[in-house]
């Protein structure tokens, strides 16, 4: 998603190609300013607060943010003897973080030894994020990792016929399905429950979160497992979504306009990276 990760420009499965004669390296890296105030909570304290933070976005990975040293709460960091070798950047050396009677081993790195090309990064460490209590930007908590500038996500509404079935069983029968074009994926279908055979939904324990629309939670529909889910109380920014059903076209049958539907290059959900195990009161009060 966005910039670096899934299917972006930077990404290892790039869905476009840049138009040059010449194909680039197969690995770029880029660095701009964040342009946003960041904060770090640990242990109950504020160990780094700063605009001037530079995002690394590094193929195949969520984009991170590296702080300057010096605006790093003194007594905070403490260099260990861990080091590891980054295929890009060179030498990376590991420190334990400290807050009050809080410690994080391998809790931050920085590149010690940085080609001329990556002075960007020069004198920064980057925290690692599922280590943290938590990131903000301003007062607002940000969830699972650092917000990409480059991912948008984008909701239609259609007067499409959108039909799904499960064996001979409909589920949804609609003629105002939302699409939801988001960065790095395929189209996607959501159906407002109006439309929908409840009955045939049946809630099970599994839940995923994103970063951009909230807690995401799932339904079996007969031995279908994860064959629909919903975000039950999505984020402000995409509320047209909220209590929608989207359904897995390679799990029961989806047809748009009496086309079927399957699952799309670049849509498949790869996990990856600091996702926890968020709850709604945590994603609740965050948006606050």
């Amino acid at each position: 998603m966005g910039l670096s990760w899934q299917q972006g420009p930077l990404s290892p499965g790039a869905i476009g190609r840049f138009l040059v004669p010449e194909p680039p390296p197969k690995r770029l890296l880029y660095a701009e300013p964040l342009r946003r105030r960041m904060r770090v909570r640990f242990g109950g304290n504020w160990i780094a607060d700063a605009e001037d933070v530079i995002l690394l976005f590094e193929p195949g990975r969520y984009p991170m943010a590296y702080f300057k040293k010096s605006e790093v709460s003194p007594g905070t960091l403490e260099r260990s003897g861990h080091t590891t070798q980054h295929p890009d950047l060179g030498p990376t050396a590991w420190y334990t973080v400290h807050a009050r009677d809080k410690t994080a081993p391998r809790g931050a790195w920085q590149h010690t030894a940085l080609p001329v090309h990556a002075q960007e990064l020069l004198g920064r460490v980057a925290f690692a994020w599922p280590a943290m209590d938590a990131f903000f930007e301003e007062d607002e908590r940000i969830m699972a990792h650092a917000a990409d500038s480059y991912h948008r996500i984008d909701i239609r509404q259609s007067s499409r016929h959108l039909v799904v079935w499960h064996r001979d069983r409909t589920l949804a029968d609609t003629r105002r399905p939302l699409a939801l074009y988001e960065s790095g994926f395929a189209p996607r279908w959501y159906v407002p429950r109006a439309d929908i055979d409840v009955s045939a939904l049946s809630p099970v324990d599994h839940r995923t979160f994103c970063p951009y629309k909230g807690l995401c939670s799932y339904y079996d529909i007969g031995e279908a497992r994860l064959a629909a889910w919903s975000y039950r109380q999505a984020y402000a920014e995409v509320g047209r979504l909220n209590d929608l059903v989207s359904f897995e076209p390679d799990i029961v049958m989806v047809h748009l306009d009496g086309i079927q539907l399957h699952l799309a290059a670049g849509q498949t959900v790869i996990p990856h990276g600091p996702d926890r195990n968020f709850d709604v009161p945590v994603l609740t009060e965050t948006r606050r």
